[in-house]
């Protein structure tokens, strides 16, 4: 059976681009299916460079491919360079692949050469180069935008998104490559800690299998100590906080967090894993609060909270990883929501005000 590491249901949204999985890239590229031109939208560099690999090694051959592979980037407004290039023929070849970089900068121009630049893709579009596949890479797109929607119609979009689900079989499959074993529950678990982001396992499961060198296995262990304890102080006591409920001292902890350059998915997909795992382990009277556990010294406020709490705390952790991925969110508005839900007794947020204060 073939594998599958993209969303089941096929198509996601993302800022209002809806996109094909890179499953349904892949099978189209292995049933050698025309496409003149595939819109790679999302974050996550692993996912990226898999698809643009894929594209790669299906178009060109390995010994003109320095010839017939141009990266150009769009930052600067180099446009008129990328369909110049589409319409040039390949050299010692049939085929040449063109990846255009930063897609998303059109957003930042003026409305005039915004426009000049769709009038310019849809004349492509229409009459694409038999002999060029044309990748346009982008972090996210606005799907509002007549660009976006003309890519939409005329180029297979992919969105580059994997669900938690499917992001276990594909950690699985990474620490493979590498040479090492890594069960299915201690992949729940690494997946877990870094939100299902592809990029971010890539460079964990690398690390983790040196560190299990010889022996090979990735325990959970191995992920409690490397990947989790990593992340989990600055988190925990954002965590702690919430319980305590220092609404205004845990907003300030989030302003640093994202000051440093943390990711609103991110922080919310290690608070919840937190929320899972108190849940898991009893909360108020369960394995986080065995006598002696902690030295003789008090729990942590988070490993006092009741389950009816921590259960409250994961539907608004989920709701806000919704808001995240809405056609257009404001992440810094939904994490301030998110904190004023959680540190709230009664896990409403009526008090919060507009200056993001109580």
């Amino acid at each position: 059976m073939a594998r599958s590491f993209s969303r089941p249901a096929g198509r996601f949204e993302s800022k209002g681009l809806r996109g094909h999985t890179t499953d349904q890239l892949i099978a189209k590229l292995a049933a050698h299916q025309p496409i003149p031109a595939i819109a790679l939208i999302g974050i996550d560099p692993y996912l990226r460079e898999l698809c643009r690999n894929k594209i790669i090694d299906t178009f060109t051959d390995p010994a003109s491919r320095d010839w017939n592979l141009s990266r150009i980037s769009v930052r600067h407004e180099d446009w008129d360079q990328v369909f110049d290039r589409a319409q040039t023929l390949p050299m010692l070849s049939t085929c040449q692949v063109v990846v255009v970089e930063d897609v998303q900068s059109i957003e930042k121009l003026g409305d005039e050469s915004r426009d000049r630049i769709v009038k310019s893709l849809e004349q492509y579009l229409a009459s694409p180069a038999s002999f060029t596949v044309l990748v346009l890479e982008a972090d996210s797109l606005d799907g509002r935008q007549k660009f976006t929607k003309v890519l939409h119609e005329k180029a297979f979009t992919v969105a580059l998104e994997i669900t938690p689900e499917s992001a276990v079989p594909l950690a699985m499959q990474m620490a493979r490559e590498r040479g090492a074993e890594l069960d299915r529950s201690a992949a729940t678990l690494l997946v877990d800690a870094v939100n299902a982001e592809p990029g971010r396992m890539s460079i964990e499961i690398e690390k983790l299998a040196t560190h299990a060198g010889s022996e090979g296995h990735i325990s959970k262990d191995h992920i409690e100590c490397l990947v989790v304890a990593a992340r989990k102080n600055t988190v925990w006591q954002l965590a702690d906080l919430i319980a305590e409920h220092k609404a205004n001292a845990a907003l300030t902890l989030l302003e640093n967090l994202l000051r440093e350059g943390e990711q609103p998915p991110m922080i919310v997909g290690a608070l919840a894993f937190r929320y899972r795992m108190l849940i898991e382990g009893g909360g108020q009277s369960g394995g986080y609060s065995r006598p002696g556990q902690f030295g003789g010294m008090p729990m942590p406020p988070a490993q006092r909270a009741s389950k009816a709490q921590l259960l409250r705390g994961l539907v608004a952790l989920a709701d806000a990883d919704s808001e995240l991925k809405s056609s257009n969110p404001d992440p810094r508005a939904t994490l301030e929501f998110l904190i004023a839900r959680l540190a709230s007794p009664d896990g409403s947020a009526e008090h919060f005000t507009e200056k993001g204060g109580f």
